[in-house]
C-alpha cells in the first residue's frame, strides 16, 4: 500500500502471477499521489492456499475475497484496476456492489455465455489450466505472459501458484459460475477504462473492443503499442500515464 494522500486505487493481479507485478506502478508517480492497494489472491503469492478450494477459487469466490480484504483494510469505494484474471475479478466485483468509483481493466475481455470469443485459442496453449507447474512449465507460462518483460520473480510466482487454483477456476463444473460480464460492463453506471497492449496474443481484443459498454471512458477502447498482455509491466511509463488521465477524470466527475 502506498502513501498517496488521493484516490484509494485496488490493483488486482492475474492467474498464477501476485501483487508483486505491479511494482512499476506502486513505485511511480501513481503511488506517490494515490493509495494504490495490492494484494495477492488465495492460492498465489504471500496468501495462503484457500481452505475450502471448490468455494474460494471460481471467481465469485475470488470477488469474495477482495471484498473481504478491502473491508478488513476498510477501503471504501475504491477505483478497481484489474489485470486479466484480476480484471475478471473486478468485474465480478462490481456486479455486486454498484458504488465503486472507477472500473480500469487490461488483458480482460468481459464476456457472456460464450467465454471462448473473448480469447484467441486455448488459454496460454493449455498452461492457464493446468496443475501444478514444473519449473519448465513455469518459465513457459512467464515468457507467454510477460514476454521479454518476465523476471525470475514472475516465474517463481507462476510455480508457488497452488495447483488447484488453475484446475478449480477452469474445471467444466466451475468456470461457469459468474456474472455475465459482457451484461456487466454494459449496465453499470462506473466509469470504465479499457487499455490494451496492441501485441497482445491471448485475449481477442476485436471482440473488447465491440462489447457494448455502458460508460466507456473517452468514448473508447485503447490499444498501446509494442505491449502484450502486460502493458503496465511492458510500457509501464505509457500505461500509468493513461492511468493517471483516467484517475484525474474520475476525480473531476465527482466534483462536478
Amino acid at each position: 500500500m502506498t502513501a498517496g494522500k488521493g484516490l484509494d486505487v485496488v490493483l488486482i493481479h492475474g492467474n498464477s502471477s501476485c501483487r508483486a507485478v505491479f511494482e512499476r506502478q506502486l513505485h511511480s508517480g501513481l503511488g506517490e499521489a494515490h493509495r494504490l492497494i495490492c494484494f495477492d489472491l488465495p492460492g498465489h503469492g504471500q496468501s495462503e492456499d484457500a481452505r475450502e478450494k471448490e468455494r474460494t477459487y471460481p471467481l465469485p469466490g475470488l470477488a469474495d475475497a477482495a471484498l473481504e480484504v478491502l473491508e478488513a483494510l476498510d477501503v471504501r469505494n475504491p477505483v478497481l484496476l484489474g489485470w486479466s484474471l484480476g480484471g475478471h475479478v473486478a468485474i465480478e466485483m462490481a456486479s455486486r456492489q454498484p458504488n465503486f468509483r472507477g472500473l480500469f481493466i487490461t488483458g480482460t475481455p468481459p464476456v457472456g455465455e460464450d467465454i471462448s470469443e473473448g480469447f484467441r485459442g486455448s488459454l496460454l496453449k493449455g498452461l492457464a489450466a493446468s496443475s501444478s507447474f514444473s519449473l519448465d512449465q513455469a518459465v513457459q507460462f512467464a515468457d507467454r505472459v510477460f514476454g521479454s518483460s518476465a523476471t525470475p520473480e514472475l516465474v517463481q510466482a507462476a510455480a508457488r501458484t497452488d495447483g488447484d487454483f488453475r484446475t478449480t477456476l477452469f474445471s467444466q463444473a466451475r468456470v461457469a459460475e459468474k456474472s455475465n460480464q459482457r451484461e456487466v460492463v454494459g449496465s453499470t453506471k462506473t466509469l470504465t477504462a479499457v487499455v490494451n497492449g496492441a501485441a497482445d496474443q491471448i485475449v481477442n481484443l476485436d471482440y473488447i473492443d465491440r462489447v457494448p459498454y455502458a460508460n466507456l471512458w473517452r468514448d473508447r477502447c485503447f490499444r498501446i503499442d509494442f505491449a502484450g498482455h502486460a502493458p503496465f509491466l511492458q510500457v509501464s511509463a505509457v500505461f500509468n500515464q493513461y492511468v493517471a488521465e483516467f484517475l484525474r477524470d474520475v476525480e473531476r466527475a465527482e466534483h462536478n
